[in-house]
């Protein structure tokens, strides 16, 4: 039975205009701890995450996986959504995952692609997935972050990273500048809802329109404001605490004055009762 964690950080997006300060250190920072609790760890961080490179990480780590094995994936950067072009989604719009060559390459890792990942996974294998992004937000191209910003959201607009061709259109056929907010669900979590192997999705954020996972500045070091209290808060769990115990103690850092985000947790009872990293 083995323990195997994959730490996902990417705070540099060329060509973008949306470079975030915290992942690296959110990335470090999970793995150190998981590390601690007897995981063998890989890492991504920037330029190593690129969509092949994320693509072949999660492969490798699920696909291999044995019954009895506990797997963790933790990934913190931009989210998006891009035109679903196969008809699956009902808002149109596929989330997904920014990779370090979301821009050059053109192409994001999307739900569709994660869920084909996850199929390959072997029965009884536990599956924790901690996602500190975001998957709500505009469409239109987002304004550059200002130099001594404190916070951003760790959300990517298409027009940040999309050829215009391939942004949605409006009726008269031009680049939309709005359109009906989508579902804005983490590509992550249709694996948390297959509730009957046990599987769990911890989120910084809720899903939907307006909830957003935030790149803060927290006692003169970046983070994710949600790994930062995250762990703040599992350094004072008690031996055997479950993860419903540890979202509880979440909740009292989260949301605060300076971060709106509702933190949420994924999963079945069961799954929520399980001890953390057991």
């Amino acid at each position: 039975m083995a323990k195997k964690a994959l730490c996902i950080g990417i705070n540099n997006y060329p060509g973008t205009d949306m470079d975030l300060q915290g992942c690296v250190n959110d990335a470090n920072d999970w793995a150190g701890v998981l590390a601690e609790r007897g995981f063998k760890v890989t890492t991504l961080l920037d330029d190593q995450a690129t969509k092949a490179a994320m693509v072949k990480a999660m492969s490798d780590l699920i696909g291999k996986g044995a019954k009895g094995d506990t797997l963790v994936i933790t990934y913190s950067g931009h989210g998006t959504y891009q035109p679903d072009t196969d008809g699956d989604e009902a808002d149109g719009l596929d989330e997904a995952l920014c990779p370090y060559d979301l821009q050059t390459k053109g192409e994001a890792l999307i739900d569709d692609e994660i869920h084909a990942i996850f199929n390959t996974r072997k029965s009884g294998v536990r599956l924790v997935l901690i996602s500190d992004s975001c998957h709500s937000g505009t469409v239109t191209r987002a304004a550059k972050a200002e130099k001594d910003a404190d916070f951003r959201p760790r959300f990517m607009p298409m027009g940040n990273w999309l050829p215009e061709k391939l942004l949605p259109k409006n009726r008269a056929g031009k680049t939309a500048s709005t359109m009906t907010a989508p579902a804005g669900s983490s590509p992550l979590l249709a694996a948390a809802r297959t509730n009957a192997l046990g599987d769990l999705l911890l989120a910084g954020c809720k899903e939907g329109p307006n909830n957003f996972s935030y790149d803060a500045k927290i006692k003169g070091r970046f983070n994710g404001a949600f790994t930062y209290y995250a762990l703040k808060a599992l350094k004072n769990m008690k031996e055997g605490a479950s993860y419903a115990d540890w979202y509880k103690a979440i909740g009292k850092y989260l949301p605060s004055a300076s971060y709106s985000q509702v933190p949420q947790l994924v999963g079945s009872a069961g799954a929520r009762k399980g001890k953390i990293f057991e």
